[in-house]
């Protein structure tokens, strides 16, 4: 390929150009709290499949009467809409629960931090007497039974249908449920048509007021602890303790735990409602507003709530390239 000095000088100054916007866009990314949430990638279909099916068997449960999805629907927003969930036989459990999209990126699972990994964490539901009370080795004595399923860890695991196989297919299920892509993703990735101005300006008002000290990453929280009420006594304005309200003190027993949890990711918060770890909150005014006084020690001003709840109407993002779905607040 023959090119003139013209058409080299053109190139040159092209790359050059790219170069230049690629360096820039990466610093208005690292200048920023929040970083985008990675696309999910596929290593193992199979084992992927075999989780997903897992996680909607409701024969992991005694009496085949709930699943794993029962508490954690993909169809809105990875919870249940519940202050708490229903397990088996109607026994009610102690908290709220998370969604289950980007659960992976959590520094630690559960609300108090109890399961380092998602391979820990995924025994917690099956054993747990106000949830699914089965146990691993009953849950292979039936699928052991089952032809498909047979068939299929044979061909996922060299070891075939095995409990640590069962186990480790559920999280490579979770660890697929990544949801990229949301408008502020968008933003941040340089396209600033994505969000409007009046969520630009509860971005500006979260990071004002202090929100992203806590709440930043690419979970816009999730890898930290922190005490709830650091700036006000919630327990004792709400009127009662229970046994969930402890926090990391159940984990570790140490007093400066007590009311320490996990602090929640906040993506696709608008489809999760309600909210904290006590599902006390039904709407995101009431939590931004609990969250001002007793975290920050703030009242806001009734505009700039708003403005702030536009912002985190953006963090909605994408599964399997579809806007999720759920009760909207």
């Amino acid at each position: 390929m023959n090119l003139n000095i013209l058409q080299m000088k053109k190139i040159i100054a092209f790359v050059f150009v790219a170069c230049i916007c690629m360096q820039v866009q990466a610093v208005a990314l690292l200048d920023e709290p929040i970083v985008p949430i990675p696309e999910a990638k596929f290593d193992a279909p199979l084992q992927v499949e075999l989780g997903r099916l897992l996680f909607n068997d409701v024969r992991l449960s005694a009496g085949a009467q709930v699943s794993c999805a029962s508490c954690h629907s993909l169809k809105m927003g990875g919870a249940d809409a519940q202050v708490v969930s229903v397990g088996v036989h109607g026994r009610q459990g102690d908290i709220n629960s998370p969604s289950i999209f980007n659960s992976s990126l959590n520094f630690r699972q559960f609300w108090n931090g109890r399961a380092a990994t998602l391979l820990e964490q995924v025994d917690g539901p099956i054993t747990n007497v106000k949830e699914m009370d089965f146990s691993w080795p009953q849950v292979l004595a039936i699928l052991q039974r089952d032809d498909f399923y047979v068939a299929q860890f044979a061909q996922a695991y060299p070891d075939g249908l095995t409990i640590q196989n069962m186990r480790r297919a559920i999280v490579s299920f979770e660890k697929s449920l990544l949801t990229p892509n949301s408008r502020f993703d968008q933003f941040l990735k340089g396209d600033k048509e994505a969000i409007s101005d009046n969520e630009l300006k509860g971005y500006e008002l979260f990071k004002q007021y202090g929100c992203s000290s806590c709440h930043q990453g690419v979970l816009v929280g999730g890898n930290l602890y922190q005490k709830f009420g650091a700036l006000g006594d919630y327990f004792q304005d709400r009127g009662y303790i229970t046994s969930a309200d402890y926090g990391r003190f159940a984990v570790t027993g140490r007093e400066q735990d007590r009311f320490v949890f996990k602090v929640p990711s906040l993506r696709n918060v608008a489809l999760t409602a309600p909210y904290f770890h006590d599902g006390t909150q039904t709407t995101l005014a009431g939590a931004v507003n609990i969250m001002m006084q007793y975290q920050l020690g703030v009242i806001p001003q009734e505009q700039d709530v708003l403005f702030i709840i536009d912002f985190l109407r953006t963090l909605t993002g994408e599964y399997q390239g579809k806007l999720l779905q759920g009760i909207s607040q």
